[in-house]
């Protein structure tokens, strides 16, 4: 990939992080979009304690995929480690993102899954959102979660214990996509246990649906 693909990848996650602002996934400087660059053992990731209105394609950092800082004058996100392991080994993966969203976050610190309730659910997860186990920030540690947790399953996304959603796709946009849906399904969900006990889709038709939305669904 050239220097000019690099930059425009630099811009592509910095509009992306607006999104997150867009549809009030973050509060401050939490949450981060990074997406990996084609062909290289490299990334471009939001850079740590930057307020999101600083945040230019000129602001964001490259790393490589242990976390080193290759390009850039800021110090990468603290959870570079985690995105960094993410890529190393789900090679499929183009792109993580991290946020605290309020209904998706309150269901990671209760640590329940966000069961298969609704159409969405299965289509865009293709089951229950599952939980991943706690763990502390500054090494590989949430990485390895995310991987255990999500490999083998159809979930593009993962409630870490105690911390908040963690998303993947096959680029950036993807993984943002699935942050929006997840807080839109966390918060569904809590309302539809005020009114009582939400009703389980049956496994069947879970994977129809699922198969449906993957591969017929859209233009």
């Amino acid at each position: 990939m050239t220097a000019s693909a690099i930059s425009e990848l630099r811009r592509t996650v910095a509009d992306l992080h607006r999104e997150l602002t867009r549809y009030e996934l973050v509060i401050w400087t939490a949450g981060n979009v990074s997406a990996r660059v084609p062909g290289q053992d490299l990334m471009v990731i939001k850079p740590s304690g930057v307020s999101y209105d600083e945040l230019t394609p000129e602001a964001m950092v490259v790393t490589d995929l242990h976390g080193n800082l290759v390009e850039g004058d800021h110090s990468p996100s603290s959870d570079t480690a985690a995105h960094a392991y993410v890529y190393r080994h789900m090679p499929e993966v183009g792109g993580v993102v991290h946020t605290h969203s309020p209904y998706a976050t309150a269901w990671a610190a209760r640590g329940e899954p966000i069961p298969c309730v609704l159409t969405m659910i299965a289509d865009e997860f293709g089951g229950d959102v599952p939980v991943g186990p706690f763990a502390l920030i500054g090494d590989d540690s949430i990485g390895r979660g995310i991987v255990e947790t999500l490999s083998g399953s159809r979930s593009p996304a993962v409630l870490m214990r105690n911390h908040g959603p963690f998303t993947i796709g096959k680029d950036a946009r993807a993984a943002v996509k699935a942050a929006v849906m997840v807080e839109d399904v966390a918060r569904t969900v809590h309302f539809a246990h005020q009114l009582g006990t939400p009703k389980p889709i049956e496994q069947h038709h879970i994977d129809s649906l699922y198969a449906r939305y993957q591969n017929v669904y859209g233009q």
